[in-house]
């Protein structure tokens, strides 16, 4: 194995969803870089893989950026993992990434599990067009990025806290509409896996019934018909 910085997926939930290249690699890697090393230590024990482990989270990952490049340019064969899923994506994993890029490191991305593909499958609403908006900010460009979810005519993708979902719906019903049609889809690949679908006030209500629901959320929000956006524009 070359010097280069390997991304590895982890499961999001099953164990399972762990693929054969994923194991290799990270067997053969010289160090691996986590979100959470006692996180990652559970997978690595489950799969018996013994290769050394250093946190990478959204802490530290400004200070030691430079280091970890410096140690794949002397030699040292890196696998980027977060605590699930791809690493990059609404994760800090994304800093490592690009300053391997501009340092001319080869970076190879394994496919494997992620949260959003599923729930944007299994939504049901069109995912031949869609945007990936990750969590909302939570103040400071809030109503910007709400407003551009009303106007967007494509399929809208979020990731959302379970202490935070209802006051995400209740913002979709008054910048979107009641009736824009939307999917919650939580624990994805987990035991209590579901996805809830409706219209926006519809899934609020359910929500809301419910005293709130836990886990991993992934919502997705259909965009404006054709003729819904002209009748806007």
């Amino acid at each position: 194995m070359s010097a280069t910085l390997y991304v590895v997926p982890t499961p999001v939930g099953n164990l399972e969803d762990m693929t054969f290249r994923a194991i290799t690699v990270l067997k053969e890697a010289d160090l691996i870089l986590a979100e959470d090393t006692r996180t990652t230590g559970k997978l690595t024990s489950h799969f018996g893989i013994e290769t050394p482990k250093q946190s990478f989270h959204m802490h530290n990952e400004h200070k030691v950026v430079e280091r970890y490049i410096s140690q794949i340019l002397a030699g040292t064969t890196i696998a980027l993992v977060s605590d699930a899923g791809t690493p990059g994506i609404s994760d800090p994993g994304f800093l490592l990434i690009r300053a391997a890029a501009e340092a001319g490191i080869e970076i190879i991305t394994l496919p494997g599990a992620t949260a959003f593909v599923p729930a944007l499958v299994s939504s049901g609403l069109p995912c031949d067009t869609f945007y990936f908006e990750g969590f909302l900010p939570p103040k400071k460009g809030r109503q910007t990025k709400l407003q551009n979810i009303a106007a967007a005519t494509s399929t809208v993708v979020l990731y959302e806290s379970p202490h935070k979902i209802i006051k995400t719906l209740g913002q979709i019903v008054e910048f979107c509409g009641s009736d824009r049609p939307v999917a919650l889809c939580r624990e994805i690949s987990k035991k209590f896996e579901e996805c809830i679908r409706g219209s926006a006030n519809e899934v609020l209500a359910q929500v809301e019934e419910r005293g709130g629901v836990k886990g991993e959320l992934v919502l997705i929000i259909g965009g404006l018909t054709k003729q819904q956006a002209k009748e806007k524009g």
